[in-house]
């Protein structure tokens, strides 16, 4: 469930304008001009498409399905050439890790530098 990407709208349903979320639909892009359309249980940035002022990327890939999720475009922040995107691992209720991955691309991909990070308890 928590890597279907579905949940990005829901969650966006039931908090519209929470300041940790991106605005977020299914099937159709809503009201947004600039998105990027995920498919639901895509992995590894295949699949992507991004639409945002004076550019359209696409990335192949064999998922979309399923479905899709169009969620407000908003680059990841680029430090020394390099965009990080972070993730956490949850067991139960614990923080067990996280990982960090970067690329110089817009799409964090499976070709993104990985370092994971234990956390013990």
């Amino acid at each position: 469930m928590l890597s279907n990407k579905a949940l990005l709208a829901v969650l966006w349903e039931m908090y519209p304008g929470h300041p940790n979320l991106l605005p977020a639909y299914l099937d159709q892009p809503g009201l947004l001009t600039e998105y990027v359309r995920k498919p639901r249980l895509g992995r590894e940035g295949a699949n992507i498409s991004i639409v945002a002022a004076g550019m359209e990327h696409q990335t192949g890939g064999v998922y979309g399905e399923e479905g899709y999720v169009y969620q407000l475009f908003d680059p990841l922040p680029e430090f020394d050439g390099y965009r990080p995107a972070l993730g956490a691992w949850v067991v139960g209720d614990t923080a067990a890790g996280l990982g960090i991955r970067e690329t110089v691309g817009l799409v964090t991909d499976n070709g993104a530098a990985f370092v994971p990070h234990r956390i013990k308890n």
